[in-house]
């Protein structure tokens, strides 16, 4: 029995450690993608959101998993992960409201910063939040495959899930 629970929680601790990632919903003419970075942790564990702490989140480029090497290495060759190994998310600004939370984020690609107002919900002690950008907000080109028969389409979904205490 102690080695049932011993496992429980060593089971608790592994599904925790995976509460952060940054998926980028995306589609082209043909059909839908979604790359997933869930690589990175605070070192206390969870984010903690107060006036003088708000997070900023380095992200390495080359985390990023589409699914499929080939559309993951397009990817990480769009946001051109060589010469820009990271995404930053910044948090400027973080405020409670009567339905959850509003944030102003910073989010920097490739040398290019945009700031955001996004919404936050807290469920199950993760903060959520999706944000609707575009490529070209930082000054990037839809690719084209194939000649051009397929096309990435400009708007993207951005999705925060942040293990928090607030």
């Amino acid at each position: 029995m102690k080695l049932l629970y011993l496992l429980f929680g060593f089971m608790t601790l592994l599904a925790n450690a995976q509460e952060n990632f940054v998926k980028i919903n995306g589609s082209t003419n043909v059909n839908k993608f979604q790359c997933v970075n869930n690589k990175f942790k605070n070192d206390g564990g969870v984010y903690t959101f107060s006036e003088r702490n708000l997070p900023n989140i380095v992200l390495k480029v080359a985390d990023f998993d589409c699914g499929n090497r080939m559309m993951t290495k397009d990817f990480q060759k769009i946001l051109n992960a060589e010469k820009y190994p990271n995404m930053t998310i910044k948090f400027i600004n973080f405020i409670k409201n009567q339905d959850g939370f509003n944030a102003l984020v910073e989010v920097k690609m490739m040398n290019q910063s945009k700031r955001y107002n996004i919404e936050f919900d807290i469920e199950n002690n993760k903060l959520i939040g999706r944000k609707n950008v575009k490529f070209s907000d930082f000054n990037i080109t839809p690719p084209k495959k194939m000649g051009g028969m397929i096309v990435v389409k400009d708007d993207l979904d951005l999705i925060f899930s942040l293990a928090t205490k607030i």
